[in-house]
């Protein structure tokens, strides 16, 4: 698919006469009285929430009413994934749209550690790539993140740079404390060194809860990273000691109070009808530090489906029908092409992306995923290829070392089917060679696109290039 050219000021442009047309009941699919306020967004990403972290998935040790009830009250999903099984690459995805290695944030050699960028990095989020926030501002929209982000720390890379008017939260990893510790931001500057980690919760949705009371009037866009369950874990006394099995529960049931704090919120505010709210993790749980991804196998720092196959729920009444459930194949790039949709009721196609815009999923219109395949890499590793219900792990000279677990570095193709064997165990390889070799055909496409080892992507937009949309997509 090869997407028309464009740069990021011809989209501000092209979004900004969108809107004053469905501003005035004009757009290309709608009435003359068919104007409307666009929907409200909150997406909640947590940092290091496994699988099988929520009573809703399973888990049979934490408390997650709320998360739960949200997920009976919209649709859970089943099979989304993040683009990688490690923070930063992940949030590049999430608020760009790509695959991290089309955008220059799959890895970083010399200033980070597995692609996770460390305090004062001279690389992050190019400026150039058009945001979710970037892509809500035309339309109007107030807003603000309100977390970790984890992008970038210098000031070209900050929120308030890419597309978000607020900004509030740590600038990267909880565990990444220095000599004088992990600094608290508002805006550009630092507000608290040390913050008191075990506040971070609570702060967050408060201050949520304080942008949409400021900005209901109009439409809002608030992005909420929260800092846990990332260890070092903490909690507020609210909730340290309570939940009967350790911090890292203690954790989660704070994350869970908080996502009731504003569902809640909207609700009493008659704006829940209007408001689409997202929740998912950025990469799997860290088995080592409490994280549960069962029924899958492994977690954090891996391609095997515990590493990258998180927990997702969304939440719209009357826009999406309660109590839905669905396997097909999402990930965090589809976020963006979705709100575009929602918003301008056109598809993004101003810089070439690699994420769909899944609100027919969503709302039970289709069944079917749009992805013929997705793609597992570990920094500039293609390590694993999925379609539909199978999975191939590719044989690999040498794999990169997980640094949260060394299981699975086999040399051997293996190939799974997902719909009968979630945990990755039985090797059908051997049996089915032609879904080996169909497999391996999508997975040379992804290399030829988006690169692999020792064979650079002549598509990937390095910082300081010019946003074009002629790329062509997986």
């Amino acid at each position: 698919m090869i997407l028309k050219p464009a740069n990021k000021i011809k989209f501000y442009l092209s979004a900004l006469i969108i809107f004053i047309l469905v501003s005035c009941g004009e757009s290309p699919n709608a009435t003359q009285n068919e104007a409307r306020r666009p929907p409200n967004f909150i997406l909640i990403f947590c940092d290091d929430l496994g699988y099988g972290d929520l009573a809703s998935y399973g888990s049979t040790i934490n408390r997650t009413s709320n998360i739960d009830q949200m997920a009976k009250e919209g649709i859970k999903l089943t099979s989304f994934y993040t683009s990688a099984s490690v923070c930063t690459p992940s949030r590049a995805s999430l608020l760009t749209g790509c695959y991290p290695q089309r955008i220059d944030m799959a890895e970083v050699r010399k200033e980070g550690f597995r692609s996770v960028l460390l305090p004062a990095a001279h690389h992050g989020l190019n400026p150039k790539e058009i945001t979710l926030a970037e892509i809500l501002k035309p339309a109007g929209y107030a807003t603000a993140c309100i977390g970790k982000w984890h992008l970038g720390d210098q000031p070209q890379f900050l929120p308030t740079r890419q597309g978000f008017d607020t900004y509030f939260g740590i600038p990267y990893s909880n565990n990444m404390h220095g000599e004088k510790g992990v600094p608290l931001m508002r805006g550009e500057k630092v507000i608290e060194q040390p913050v008191d980690q075990s506040t971070l919760t609570q702060r967050y949705t408060a201050e949520a809860i304080k942008f949409m009371e400021e900005h209901k009037d109009r439409p809002f866009f608030i992005y909420l990273p929260h800092t846990m369950p990332h260890a070092p874990l903490h909690a507020s006394e609210r909730f340290a000691g309570k939940s009967q099995h350790g911090i890292y529960s203690d954790a989660i049931e704070e994350i869970d109070w908080s996502v009731g704090e504003i569902l809640q919120y909207l609700k009493n505010e008659n704006l829940a009808e209007n408001t689409f709210v997202f929740f998912t993790s950025d990469n799997g749980g860290a088995q080592n530090y409490g994280g549960v991804n069962t029924p899958l196998r492994a977690g954090k720092g891996t391609t095997w489906e515990g590493g990258m196959r998180v927990p997702a729920i969304a939440w719209w009444p009357g826009a999406i029908p309660p109590g839905l459930e669905s396997d097909a194949i999402c990930t965090v790039m589809d976020l963006l092409p979705t709100y575009h949709q929602l918003v301008y009721d056109v598809p993004f196609n101003d810089a070439t992306i690699d994420g769909f815009d899944i609100s027919p999923l969503l709302n039970a219109k289709e069944k079917e995923s749009p992805y013929q395949a997705f793609f597992y890499y570990d920094r500039d590793q293609l390590q694993a290829v999925r379609s539909r219900k199978w999975k191939l792990h590719l044989p690999l000279e040498h794999r990169y070392k997980g640094h949260h677990t060394d299981e699975g570095f086999a040399m051997e193709t293996q190939l799974y089917n997902l719909d009968e064997d979630i945990g990755e165990k039985e090797n059908l390889a051997e049996k089915y060679p032609e879904k080996v070799e169909e497999l391996l055909q999508y997975a040379e496409s992804a290399k030829n696109i988006l690169g692999d080892t020792a064979r650079p992507s002549p598509f990937k937009r390095p910082a300081g290039k010019v946003l074009k949309a002629e790329e062509p997509k997986l």
